[in-house]
């Protein structure tokens, strides 16, 4: 059974005893936590929490406790229920509330859960307030209602509508340009949220053919949830049929998009924020953010537009943090996680398809067609399993010793920038795991240079 308590949330596996996992008792203990730290910072006045879930075999479980310790709390709960992680940050700034919280463990298998955590803003927590919220946690500093100060629930299911609705209202969605390319569309929504998110948004763009694989949002994932081409064979099948013209992929919560181009090849994650932002600049120049472990292609693809780009540590709060201070346009993860400003400040794979169809739809092209016309890079991606006895610190001060006569940023673990690609080694806050990933101009040269530095890690280990 494993814990993790994180500023990103608190995640962890369903079963076991308290402390150990998810149990009841630890999904009462942190949102009591979250409860308290809201009730001392908002500056709303609507005693409002809002609260959705992902379709997780245990999302029903978890809701029913959250809600039950919001309402004991004092808080008036608003159940927006089987809810995408960019609708529940809607539906944050849709009601006034003083916060939200999000019920999914994003791509983790379906023995996980979470609660992910939200400000009045719709936007997650930064490390001072998650930091908070652990605080308050640990020391059990909360206080619950009296039977007069009981708060309530209120049910209000129509925040997806509102979503679709919000992401066609976009300058830069082009539904005329959509509905006359006439595209079939295949999805992959791992039985998950996105199931009823990803298909209503595309009848609602206009396309005419949808066809769905694991699409039912029954929470039996078809296959592990993370939305990398191991995982998702299925999909690609189908496209090497010649059958649609693009695929799309989501993981449970929908904040993260794939594609698959129409010969079953992939885009590759890290493409998908590469391409909607060449789409976005080419019309709205402007700075564009992503964070270390994401690709160059960024870089290069910013640059070519007259425009600048800028590097955050790993995490959507330190990416969007960046995107304010540089007034960005268009930023994300190289995750599939795009940023798009002029919505929201949140990873959201709606508006990812919708500029991506539109992106595809002017350009005339085929999806590997377009995927050639960007700068050419791969990324590989590996990870060290730690142990309790591992120093984490240790092992990061002594990789970045070791490569101490290489340009090196350490504002997350450590990223060693070389003349032909680069690494970037950070500990997980998600699992106990060193992630390392790596990039060069073709994939066999990226997995060399990532498996190089694990046997260094591992030695230094």
């Amino acid at each position: 059974m494993s814990l993790i308590k994180s500023i990103s949330g608190i995640r962890g596996t369903i079963g076991g005893r308290a402390g150990d996992g998810l149990s009841p008792l630890d999904i009462v203990k942190f949102t009591s936590a979250y409860a308290t730290f809201i009730r001392r910072t908002t500056t709303r006045t609507s005693n409002v929490i809002v609260v959705g879930r992902d379709a997780r075999l245990s999302g029903r479980m978890v809701l029913n406790i959250v809600v039950g310790t919001l309402t004991g709390m004092g808080f008036d709960v608003v159940n927006i229920g089987l809810a995408t992680t960019p609708t529940t940050e809607l539906a944050v700034v849709g009601e006034n509330a003083c916060g939200g919280i999000i019920i999914t463990a994003s791509h983790n298998p379906k023995q996980w859960n979470a609660l992910k955590l939200l400000n009045e803003e719709g936007e997650f927590l930064n490390d001072e307030q998650g930091k908070e919220v652990l605080r308050i946690a640990e020391a059990e500093d909360f206080d619950y209602a009296e039977v007069d100060g009981l708060g309530r629930e209120q049910k209000n299911y129509t925040y997806l509508r509102r979503h679709i609705d919000a992401v066609l209202a976009l300058d830069l969605v082009d539904v005329k340009a959509i509905k006359k390319a006439n595209f079939t569309v295949a999805v992959d929504a791992v039985n998950s949220v996105g199931g009823v998110a990803i298909p209503k948004l595309l009848e609602a763009l206009g396309v005419k053919k949808v066809v769905p694989l694991f699409c039912d949002p029954t929470g039996n994932f078809g296959h592990t949830p993370e939305p990398i081409p191991e995982n998702l064979t299925a999909i690609s099948d189908y496209m090497k049929r010649g059958k649609a013209d693009v695929g799309f992929v989501v993981d449970p919560d929908v904040d993260r998009l794939a594609i698959v181009m129409e010969n079953g090849e992939f885009f590759v994650e890290e493409y998908t924020l590469v391409a909607v932002a060449d789409y976005v600049l080419s019309h709205t120049p402007g700075a564009t953010v992503s964070n270390l472990s994401s690709s160059r292609a960024l870089r290069d693809v910013t640059q070519g537009h007259g425009c600048t780009y800028t590097a955050a540590a790993v995490g959507e709060v330190n990416v969007t943090t960046e995107m304010k201070r540089t007034g960005a346009v268009i930023g994300g993860e190289g995750n599939g996680g795009v940023i798009y400003p002029a919505l929201h400040y949140g990873r959201d794979a709606l508006v990812g398809v919708a500029l991506f169809l539109s992106l595809l739809a002017k350009s005339g092209k085929k999806v590997s067609e377009l995927k050639a016309t960007y700068p050419q890079y791969a990324i590989a991606k590996t990870k060290l399993q730690l142990t309790p006895q591992m120093d984490v610190d240790a092992i990061l001060k002594a990789v970045e010793n070791h490569y101490k006569d290489e340009q090196l940023t350490t504002i997350d673990g450590v990223k060693i920038d070389f003349a032909d690609g680069w690494a970037h080694l950070r500990k997980s806050n998600t699992e106990p795991i060193i992630r390392i990933y790596s990039e060069a101009h073709t994939m066999q040269k990226a997995v060399e240079l990532g498996e190089n530095v694990k046997k260094i890690v591992e030695k230094l280990c």
